[in-house]
């Protein structure tokens, strides 16, 4: 099953209405997720509260925010997810990110921050690789706290008086390196169990974090050699934490600018690969030979999909939509309705057991 996701970064937009109709014509290509990016570093709208927004103004796609792991209290970040799911009925996920600047930083009056300097050989992890493991274990206590309430757990029993059955509660008591979290969450399971995580898997320190917690990995490669490898290597980690490979989706990210037209891509683009650019992995040509990159690189099992990038939102996002999704759609490459209602169902992807009603019922 070919995957395809959107941003829908807009980084001059702060009304809402730009946004939304994005979104809108992403879920009328029938995509995935769309994804909005942030940060501690620049201007804009706070992701979660725009995709927020979004959610009632669709009733499809996937919305999947950026939420920072540093300097958030992991605690908080879950619950504003799992809110998220349940205002979408369950088409959230979370693009986790670090923050590294020492403006970042200050931002929250710390002095220091840790920065991504190179590990020395034989030396201790680099700072990267720091973020990156308190990264994932935010990621692993979230859902912790998502599992703290067993999916029947609420009664709403007015005659009595009783709202929560309290044994279906759970504390996660949960001890990482630079936190701990008591629990349970705030927040009831969300509708998918636990909302879709995504991670950037393209450089190194992000990579084993994405292997081991990630529904979703995203690579940005210029070939479909480094693609392939990097794909293999994500679902060969996975299976050394003891993860089924196979429900890892692997997307390659590209940028694309369809400012041609109909005309065909330029030289090295197309069928040929993206061309490295300052912003990554870049396609610049016409709908027709994206779509041909999309289905060769798919075909031979080079990716799971593709996460796009228009160079200009809604021009390059009309034509990708209209041009290239249309095509592969009549080519029988890509599906013409969305097959469920939850984001993990778009993606193939099962709703995750609740890890303590589990142990619990085979204690």
């Amino acid at each position: 099953m070919l995957h395809l996701s959107v941003a829908v970064d807009q980084p001059s937009a702060y009304d809402a209405a730009s946004y939304v109709t994005l979104a809108r014509l992403a879920e009328r290509g029938g995509l995935d997720f769309v994804t909005l990016d942030d940060s501690f570093a620049r201007p804009g709208p706070d992701a979660l509260a725009v995709l927020s927004r979004i959610a009632p103004a669709t009733t499809r796609i996937g919305l999947v925010p950026t939420v920072t792991t540093t300097h958030t209290e992991p605690f908080h970040v879950q619950a504003a997810v799992a809110t998220l799911d349940w205002v979408s009925r369950g088409r959230a996920g979370w693009r986790l990110d670090v923050s590294t600047t020492e403006g970042e930083a200050r931002l929250f009056g710390r002095r220091h921050s840790r920065t991504l300097e190179q590990p020395r050989a034989g030396g201790p992890p680099s700072a990267a690789e720091d973020l990156w493991q308190e990264a994932g274990e935010v990621a692993d206590v979230a859902a912790k706290l998502w599992d703290s309430w067993e999916d029947d757990a609420e009664i709403r029993d007015v005659p009595t008086g009783r709202f929560i059955d309290r044994d279906k509660l759970h504390h996660v008591d949960f001890r990482g390196t630079s936190f701990s979290v008591k629990g349970p969450s705030i927040v009831p399971r969300p509708p998918q169990g636990h909302p879709v995580r995504v991670v950037d898997a393209t450089d190194g320190q992000a990579r084993r974090t994405a292997a081991r917690y990630a529904d979703v990995a995203l690579v940005r490669a210029v070939s479909a050699g480094q693609a392939a490898a990097v794909r293999e290597e994500l679902r060969s980690q996975a299976a050394e934490f003891g993860r089924d490979p196979d429900a890892l989706r692997v997307l390659a990210s590209l940028l694309v600018d369809l400012c041609a037209g109909e005309y065909a891509a330029e030289p090295g683009h197309g069928g040929g690969g993206p061309r490295p650019s300052p912003q990554g992995p870049l396609y610049r040509g016409g709908p027709v030979d994206l779509a041909e990159l999309i289905a060769t690189w798919h075909g031979e099992g080079i990716v799971d999909g593709f996460h796009v990038t228009p160079a200009e939102p809604l021009r390059d996002l009309e034509r990708l939509v209209n041009g290239t999704v249309a095509l592969l759609q009549h080519r029988g490459l890509f599906r013409t309705f969305y097959p469920g209602s939850t984001l993990r169902e778009h993606l193939g992807l099962s709703r995750p057991a609740n890890q303590y009603a589990v142990t619990k019922g085979t204690s």
